[in-house]
């Protein structure tokens, strides 16, 4: 099993940035791919952005291009989101998600996942 533990989340303006972090433990040597999805309320759990974990391909939602950018460290086993420009409409709560086989917004797709956390955007 892969556990995945996510930090970094909290409260921001408009405008501003923040970092995720989610450090990956346990059975990492099957990590294929890692990424964030995020829930906000009322609303469906959707993709946010992921990584290959070896050779560092991503994949980002249209909704965060050019804003959020996605990266690892592969000697701490940690995979961070930095998030700039951030809307209101980034309020949610952040998950941290593996995968053993593929890169994909399918978040069915994804084995593990982390307990998530808050990211609030103020405006």
């Amino acid at each position: 099993q892969v556990q995945l533990v996510e930090s970094g989340g909290g409260l921001v303006q408009a405008g501003g940035s923040l970092r995720l972090s989610c450090a990956a433990s346990g059975r990492t040597f099957s990590t294929y791919a890692m990424g964030w999805f995020r829930q906000a309320p009322g609303k469906e759990r959707e993709f946010v952005a992921g990584i290959k974990w070896r050779v560092g391909s991503t994949l980002y939602a249209d909704s965060v291009k050019g804003r959020f950018t996605i990266s690892r460290d592969n000697a701490k086993m940690t995979v961070y989101l930095q998030m700039n420009s951030q809307k209101p409409e980034d309020t949610a709560v952040y998950y941290c998600v593996g995968s053993d086989r593929l890169l994909t917004p399918i978040q069915h797709a994804y084995d593990h996942w982390g307990q998530g956390t808050q990211v609030t955007v103020s405006s």
